[in-house]
């Protein structure tokens, strides 16, 4: 009797370890995942920028970014701001801007070429952006490194890429703290020249039966009152002199 138990139990057990070795074989040989690269997708996944999502949807830049990967070896590089950097900008912020400003807004974060952390090093600044070219006010970034700290400035402001988010040896997804301001978007605008303050001239009343001009020492003096004494003068001088013409 122990010895049926022994032999249905060894049975069993090499069922169940047939069936797993053939289920481990078939585990192995399945093919990884495939399909081609999609940026949104990759977003999703990572979480924390829906906002960066949505742009890249209306703005179709996604697809711009998702066909270049896909039909070229370009390589391409991505700064993805979150869904916290987003909403420290100025509340309507992103609204306020033109269609042709969004686009050029999420091309302002992506590189067209592949650069790893380590390629961040040695880069020459400033950087070409899908934005424009790199020449001054055309959308370029200048990056700079402290140990493995890589910084990014736009000449609006400073972000710093936080962690990597993807990377394929083609495509290398950055996070980073904050959105990147271009300089032709969100430039300090130049300011306008105040006006001249207006000169006032004082019209102070002078008191009621004086002159204006009195206690002005730039006035001219009224001479009236000398006048009539030489006048009186020269008439005391006509009559004696015609007294003497009488003796």
């Amino acid at each position: 009797m122990k010895h049926q138990i022994l032999s249905y139990f060894s049975l069993i057990l090499l069922i169940i370890l047939q069936f797993s070795t053939l289920t481990l074989s078939q585990t192995s040989l399945t093919p990884p995942p495939t399909g081609p690269t999609n940026i949104t997708q990759i977003l999703e996944k990572a979480g924390q920028f829906t906002t960066l999502i949505r742009l890249m949807k209306v703005t179709q830049v996604g697809d711009q970014i998702n066909t270049q990967l896909n039909n070229s070896n370009q390589g391409m590089t991505i700064f993805a701001p979150t869904d916290n950097a987003f909403s420290s900008l100025k509340s309507g912020t992103i609204n306020s801007l033109s269609a042709q400003q969004q686009v050029q807004l999420v091309q302002f974060h992506v590189l067209p070429n592949f650069i790893s952390m380590s390629q961040f090093q040695t880069v020459s600044n400033p950087l070409r952006t899908q934005a424009g070219d790199a020449s001054p006010g055309d959308f370029p970034l200048n990056v700079t490194t402290s140990g493995n700290q890589v910084n990014v400035s736009t000449g609006v402001d400073d972000a710093t890429v936080a962690n990597t988010i993807y990377t394929d040896g083609q495509l290398a997804v950055y996070q980073v703290d904050k959105v990147l301001q271009p300089m032709s978007i969100f430039g300090a605008p130049t300011p306008a020249m105040a006006p001249a303050p207006a000169t006032l001239k004082s019209k102070s009343k002078s008191p009621e039966g004086l002159s204006p001009s009195s206690g002005n020492d730039d006035s001219p003096m009224d001479n009236s009152g000398t006048e009539r004494i030489a006048m009186h003068g020269t008439t005391v001088l006509v009559f004696v002199i015609s007294l003497f013409a009488l003796l």
